[in-house]
Protein backbone atom coordinates (compact mmCIF):
# COMPACT_ATOMS: atom_id res chain seq x y z
CA UNK A 1 0.00 0.00 0.00
CA UNK A 2 1.09 3.53 -0.72
CA UNK A 3 1.55 5.84 2.22
CA UNK A 4 -0.40 9.07 2.52
CA UNK A 5 1.07 11.60 4.89
CA UNK A 6 -2.29 13.12 5.77
CA UNK A 7 -5.89 11.98 5.30
CA UNK A 8 -9.00 14.10 5.84
CA UNK A 9 -12.46 12.96 6.92
CA UNK A 10 -15.78 14.80 6.84
CA UNK A 11 -19.45 14.12 7.45
CA UNK A 12 -22.00 15.83 5.26
CA UNK A 13 -25.74 16.11 4.77
CA UNK A 14 -28.17 14.68 7.30
CA UNK A 15 -26.66 13.16 10.42
CA UNK A 16 -27.04 9.43 10.93
CA UNK A 17 -26.33 7.22 13.93
CA UNK A 18 -23.14 5.29 13.22
CA UNK A 19 -21.27 8.21 11.64
CA UNK A 20 -19.07 8.47 14.72
CA UNK A 21 -18.17 4.80 14.46
CA UNK A 22 -17.04 5.47 10.89
CA UNK A 23 -15.00 8.52 11.92
CA UNK A 24 -13.37 6.51 14.69
CA UNK A 25 -12.38 3.69 12.36
CA UNK A 26 -11.06 6.10 9.71
CA UNK A 27 -8.87 7.83 12.29
CA UNK A 28 -7.46 4.72 13.94
CA UNK A 29 -6.96 2.78 10.70
CA UNK A 30 -5.13 5.69 9.07
CA UNK A 31 -2.93 6.31 12.10
CA UNK A 32 -2.10 2.59 12.27
CA UNK A 33 -0.96 2.86 8.63
CA UNK A 34 1.30 5.79 9.46
CA UNK A 35 -0.89 8.68 8.32
CA UNK A 36 -1.99 11.77 10.17
CA UNK A 37 -5.70 12.50 10.18
CA UNK A 38 -7.51 15.82 10.01
CA UNK A 39 -11.25 16.15 10.63
CA UNK A 40 -13.18 18.68 8.57
CA UNK A 41 -15.77 20.43 10.70
CA UNK A 42 -19.26 21.15 9.35
CA UNK A 43 -19.01 19.19 6.12
CA UNK A 44 -18.27 20.83 2.79
CA UNK A 45 -18.74 24.28 4.30
CA UNK A 46 -15.80 23.59 6.59
CA UNK A 47 -13.84 22.19 3.68
CA UNK A 48 -14.29 25.43 1.76
CA UNK A 49 -13.34 27.60 4.75
CA UNK A 50 -10.43 25.41 5.88
CA UNK A 51 -12.01 24.44 9.21
CA UNK A 52 -9.71 21.49 9.92
CA UNK A 53 -8.78 19.90 13.24
CA UNK A 54 -6.14 17.23 13.90
CA UNK A 55 -7.58 13.94 15.15
CA UNK A 56 -5.58 11.46 17.18
CA UNK A 57 -6.40 8.07 18.62
CA UNK A 58 -7.63 9.56 21.90
CA UNK A 59 -9.77 12.17 20.14
CA UNK A 60 -12.11 9.41 18.98
CA UNK A 61 -12.26 7.54 22.28
CA UNK A 62 -15.75 7.08 23.63
CA UNK A 63 -17.57 8.08 20.47
CA UNK A 64 -18.66 4.75 18.99
CA UNK A 65 -21.86 4.74 21.04
CA UNK A 66 -22.77 8.36 20.37
CA UNK A 67 -25.39 9.41 17.83
CA UNK A 68 -24.88 12.24 15.35
CA UNK A 69 -21.40 13.29 14.28
CA UNK A 70 -18.62 14.77 16.38
CA UNK A 71 -17.45 16.72 13.31
CA UNK A 72 -20.77 18.43 12.74
CA UNK A 73 -22.58 18.68 9.42
CA UNK A 74 -24.27 21.37 7.34
CA UNK A 75 -25.65 21.73 3.84
CA UNK A 76 -23.44 23.59 1.36
CA UNK A 77 -25.39 24.30 -1.85
CA UNK A 78 -22.58 26.43 -3.25
CA UNK A 79 -20.36 23.33 -3.48
CA UNK A 80 -22.03 22.64 -6.81
CA UNK A 81 -19.99 25.47 -8.36
CA UNK A 82 -16.56 24.60 -9.83
CA UNK A 83 -14.92 27.67 -8.29
CA UNK A 84 -16.09 26.61 -4.82
CA UNK A 85 -14.75 23.11 -5.29
CA UNK A 86 -11.45 24.47 -6.58
CA UNK A 87 -11.16 26.54 -3.41
CA UNK A 88 -11.83 23.44 -1.31
CA UNK A 89 -9.03 21.54 -3.05
CA UNK A 90 -6.71 24.47 -2.44
CA UNK A 91 -7.51 24.24 1.28
CA UNK A 92 -6.75 20.50 1.28
CA UNK A 93 -3.48 20.95 -0.56
CA UNK A 94 -2.46 23.83 1.74
CA UNK A 95 -2.91 21.51 4.73
CA UNK A 96 -0.93 18.74 3.06
CA UNK A 97 -3.96 16.44 2.96
CA UNK A 98 -3.55 13.85 0.23
CA UNK A 99 -6.80 11.91 0.45
CA UNK A 100 -10.32 12.51 1.74
CA UNK A 101 -13.06 10.28 3.18
CA UNK A 102 -16.61 11.63 2.72
CA UNK A 103 -19.28 10.10 4.96
CA UNK A 104 -22.81 10.89 3.76
CA UNK A 105 -25.67 10.31 1.36
CA UNK A 106 -26.54 11.24 -2.22
CA UNK A 107 -25.67 14.93 -2.12
CA UNK A 108 -22.48 14.26 -0.19
CA UNK A 109 -21.34 11.60 -2.64
CA UNK A 110 -22.08 13.91 -5.57
CA UNK A 111 -19.62 16.35 -4.00
CA UNK A 112 -17.13 13.51 -3.50
CA UNK A 113 -17.46 12.52 -7.15
CA UNK A 114 -16.86 16.08 -8.33
CA UNK A 115 -13.70 16.33 -6.19
CA UNK A 116 -12.53 12.99 -7.56
CA UNK A 117 -13.16 14.12 -11.15
CA UNK A 118 -10.92 17.10 -10.40
CA UNK A 119 -8.12 14.68 -9.60
CA UNK A 120 -8.24 14.67 -5.80
CA UNK A 121 -8.26 11.20 -4.17
CA UNK A 122 -11.64 10.64 -2.48
CA UNK A 123 -13.50 7.62 -1.12
CA UNK A 124 -17.13 7.87 -0.02
CA UNK A 125 -18.80 6.04 2.85
CA UNK A 126 -22.51 5.26 2.47
CA UNK A 127 -24.49 6.98 5.23
CA UNK A 128 -28.12 8.13 5.08
CA UNK A 129 -31.26 7.06 6.95
CA UNK A 130 -33.15 7.07 3.62
CA UNK A 131 -31.25 3.98 2.41
CA UNK A 132 -31.54 5.19 -1.19
CA UNK A 133 -27.88 5.14 -2.24
CA UNK A 134 -26.90 3.02 -5.21
CA UNK A 135 -23.86 0.84 -4.47
CA UNK A 136 -24.96 -0.53 -1.12
CA UNK A 137 -27.72 -2.72 0.25
CA UNK A 138 -27.93 -0.70 3.46
CA UNK A 139 -26.46 2.57 4.67
CA UNK A 140 -25.16 3.76 8.03
CA UNK A 141 -28.00 5.02 10.21
CA UNK A 142 -30.87 3.05 8.69
CA UNK A 143 -30.99 0.31 11.30
CA UNK A 144 -31.11 2.78 14.19
CA UNK A 145 -33.69 5.05 12.53
CA UNK A 146 -35.88 2.05 11.79
CA UNK A 147 -35.63 0.83 15.38
CA UNK A 148 -36.63 4.28 16.68
CA UNK A 149 -39.63 4.42 14.32
CA UNK A 150 -40.84 0.92 15.20
CA UNK A 151 -40.48 1.56 18.93
CA UNK A 152 -42.59 4.71 18.52
CA UNK A 153 -45.23 2.79 16.56
CA UNK A 154 -45.34 0.10 19.26
CA UNK A 155 -45.91 2.76 21.92
CA UNK A 156 -48.54 4.57 19.86
CA UNK A 157 -50.42 1.31 19.30
CA UNK A 158 -50.87 0.92 23.05
CA UNK A 159 -52.67 4.27 23.22
CA UNK A 160 -54.51 3.60 19.96
CA UNK A 161 -55.89 0.33 21.34
CA UNK A 162 -56.77 1.83 24.72
CA UNK A 163 -58.87 4.57 23.07
CA UNK A 164 -59.92 2.63 19.96
CA UNK A 165 -58.38 5.22 17.67
CA UNK A 166 -56.56 5.38 14.37
CA UNK A 167 -53.17 7.07 14.23
CA UNK A 168 -51.36 8.59 11.29
CA UNK A 169 -47.67 8.19 12.12
CA UNK A 170 -45.36 10.24 9.90
CA UNK A 171 -41.75 9.13 9.50
CA UNK A 172 -38.90 10.75 7.61
CA UNK A 173 -38.44 10.25 3.89
CA UNK A 174 -38.82 13.22 1.54
CA UNK A 175 -38.25 11.26 -1.66
CA UNK A 176 -37.77 7.70 -0.47
CA UNK A 177 -40.32 5.60 1.40
CA UNK A 178 -37.93 2.93 2.66
CA UNK A 179 -38.26 3.85 6.34
CA UNK A 180 -42.04 4.12 6.13
CA UNK A 181 -42.39 0.81 4.32
CA UNK A 182 -40.09 -1.15 6.61
CA UNK A 183 -41.40 0.50 9.77
CA UNK A 184 -44.93 -0.23 8.62
CA UNK A 185 -44.17 -3.90 8.03
CA UNK A 186 -42.21 -4.35 11.26
CA UNK A 187 -44.75 -2.31 13.23
CA UNK A 188 -47.76 -4.19 11.92
CA UNK A 189 -49.36 -1.12 10.29
CA UNK A 190 -52.68 -1.43 8.51
CA UNK A 191 -51.72 1.05 5.78
CA UNK A 192 -48.39 2.42 4.49
CA UNK A 193 -48.13 5.59 2.38
CA UNK A 194 -44.93 6.30 0.43
CA UNK A 195 -43.77 8.91 -2.13
CA UNK A 196 -43.13 6.24 -4.76
CA UNK A 197 -46.83 5.37 -5.02
CA UNK A 198 -49.60 7.88 -5.69
CA UNK A 199 -51.85 8.13 -2.65
CA UNK A 200 -55.62 8.06 -2.97
CA UNK A 201 -56.97 9.34 0.35
CA UNK A 202 -60.28 7.63 -0.37
CA UNK A 203 -58.48 4.30 -0.52
CA UNK A 204 -56.90 5.04 2.87
CA UNK A 205 -60.37 5.88 4.21
CA UNK A 206 -61.76 2.59 2.89
CA UNK A 207 -58.93 0.63 4.48
CA UNK A 208 -59.51 2.32 7.86
CA UNK A 209 -63.25 1.77 7.67
CA UNK A 210 -62.69 -1.86 6.73
CA UNK A 211 -60.47 -2.29 9.82
CA UNK A 212 -63.20 -0.77 11.97
CA UNK A 213 -65.96 -2.91 10.45
CA UNK A 214 -63.91 -6.06 11.02
CA UNK A 215 -63.81 -5.23 14.70
CA UNK A 216 -60.20 -4.08 15.02
CA UNK A 217 -59.56 -2.05 18.15
CA UNK A 218 -57.13 0.33 16.48
CA UNK A 219 -55.49 1.19 13.16
CA UNK A 220 -52.03 2.50 12.32
CA UNK A 221 -51.17 4.31 9.09
CA UNK A 222 -47.44 4.90 8.55
CA UNK A 223 -46.80 7.82 6.21
CA UNK A 224 -43.54 9.01 4.67
CA UNK A 225 -43.19 12.80 4.98
CA UNK A 226 -42.64 13.26 1.25
CA UNK A 227 -45.82 11.50 0.14
CA UNK A 228 -48.26 13.53 -1.93
CA UNK A 229 -50.61 13.17 1.03
CA UNK A 230 -48.47 13.34 4.17
CA UNK A 231 -49.97 12.82 7.63
CA UNK A 232 -51.09 16.44 8.01
CA UNK A 233 -52.77 16.56 4.60
CA UNK A 234 -54.50 13.22 5.19
CA UNK A 235 -55.79 14.43 8.54
CA UNK A 236 -57.09 17.62 6.92
CA UNK A 237 -58.78 15.59 4.21
CA UNK A 238 -60.55 13.38 6.76
CA UNK A 239 -61.36 16.07 9.32
CA UNK A 240 -64.80 16.96 7.99
CA UNK A 241 -65.85 13.36 7.45
CA UNK A 242 -64.10 11.47 10.24
CA UNK A 243 -67.22 9.44 10.96
CA UNK A 244 -66.61 7.57 7.68
CA UNK A 245 -63.46 6.08 9.20
CA UNK A 246 -65.18 4.64 12.25
CA UNK A 247 -62.18 5.55 14.38
CA UNK A 248 -61.26 8.85 15.94
CA UNK A 249 -58.11 10.02 14.19
CA UNK A 250 -54.88 11.35 15.66
CA UNK A 251 -51.56 12.41 14.08
CA UNK A 252 -48.03 11.82 15.38
CA UNK A 253 -45.04 13.24 13.47
CA UNK A 254 -41.81 11.53 14.56
CA UNK A 255 -39.60 14.05 12.75
CA UNK A 256 -35.94 14.31 13.63
CA UNK A 257 -36.22 11.96 16.60
CA UNK A 258 -35.39 9.22 14.08
CA UNK A 259 -31.95 10.71 13.42
CA UNK A 260 -30.93 10.73 17.05
CA UNK A 261 -30.42 8.07 19.63
CA UNK A 262 -27.71 5.59 20.43
CA UNK A 263 -26.57 3.77 17.29
CA UNK A 264 -27.57 0.13 17.11
CA UNK A 265 -24.88 -2.57 17.20
CA UNK A 266 -25.38 -3.09 13.47
CA UNK A 267 -24.82 0.60 12.67
CA UNK A 268 -21.69 0.62 14.84
CA UNK A 269 -20.38 -2.43 13.02
CA UNK A 270 -21.31 -1.08 9.58
CA UNK A 271 -19.74 2.31 10.28
CA UNK A 272 -16.59 0.60 11.53
CA UNK A 273 -16.27 -1.76 8.56
CA UNK A 274 -16.91 0.94 5.95
CA UNK A 275 -14.53 3.41 7.62
CA UNK A 276 -11.72 0.85 7.54
CA UNK A 277 -12.51 0.00 3.93
CA UNK A 278 -12.40 3.68 2.93
CA UNK A 279 -8.90 4.16 4.33
CA UNK A 280 -7.71 0.88 2.85
CA UNK A 281 -9.09 2.04 -0.51
CA UNK A 282 -7.27 5.36 -0.37
CA UNK A 283 -3.99 3.71 0.56
CA UNK A 284 -4.42 1.08 -2.16
CA UNK A 285 -4.97 3.78 -4.79
CA UNK A 286 -8.68 3.02 -5.22
CA UNK A 287 -10.15 6.50 -5.50
CA UNK A 288 -13.48 7.83 -6.70
CA UNK A 289 -15.41 4.95 -5.19
CA UNK A 290 -18.13 4.44 -2.59
CA UNK A 291 -17.57 2.01 0.27
CA UNK A 292 -20.87 0.16 0.71
CA UNK A 293 -22.30 -3.14 1.90
CA UNK A 294 -23.53 -5.66 -0.68
CA UNK A 295 -24.52 -9.27 -0.01
CA UNK A 296 -22.97 -9.22 3.45
CA UNK A 297 -19.58 -7.87 2.38
CA UNK A 298 -17.84 -4.53 1.85
CA UNK A 299 -18.08 -3.47 -1.79
CA UNK A 300 -16.49 -0.61 -3.71
CA UNK A 301 -18.62 0.99 -6.42
CA UNK A 302 -17.37 3.79 -8.72
CA UNK A 303 -18.94 7.08 -7.67
CA UNK A 304 -19.84 7.72 -11.30
CA UNK A 305 -22.28 4.79 -11.03
CA UNK A 306 -23.71 6.11 -7.75
CA UNK A 307 -24.44 9.81 -8.31
CA UNK A 308 -27.55 10.96 -10.08
CA UNK A 309 -29.35 7.72 -9.25
CA UNK A 310 -31.34 6.39 -6.31
CA UNK A 311 -32.29 2.94 -5.12
CA UNK A 312 -36.03 2.40 -5.20
CA UNK A 313 -38.20 0.36 -2.87
CA UNK A 314 -40.01 -2.87 -3.67
CA UNK A 315 -43.59 -1.70 -4.24
CA UNK A 316 -44.76 -5.32 -4.17
CA UNK A 317 -44.27 -5.13 -0.41
CA UNK A 318 -47.20 -2.70 -0.21
CA UNK A 319 -49.43 -5.59 -1.33
CA UNK A 320 -47.96 -7.66 1.48
CA UNK A 321 -48.88 -4.93 3.98
CA UNK A 322 -52.54 -5.10 2.86
CA UNK A 323 -52.61 -8.90 3.12
CA UNK A 324 -51.05 -8.97 6.57
CA UNK A 325 -53.35 -6.20 7.86
CA UNK A 326 -56.39 -8.46 7.49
Amino acid sequence: MARMKRIGVLTSGGDASGMNAAIRSVVRTAIHAGSEVFGVRHGYRGLVSGDFIPLGVRDVSGVIHRGGTILGTTRCPEFQFPTTRAGAIEQLVAQGIEGLVVIGGNGSQTGAWELSRSGFPVVGVASTIDNDLVGTDITIGVDTALAVAVEAIDRIRVTATSHERAFLVEVMGRQCGYLALMAGIAGGAEVVVVPEAETDPEEVARELRDCYDRGKGHAIVVVAEGSNFNATRLAQYFREHEERLGFELRVTVLGHSQRGGTPSPFDRLLGTRLGVAAVDGLLAGRHGVLAGWINGNVAMTPLGEVVGRTRGIDLELLKMVRILAR
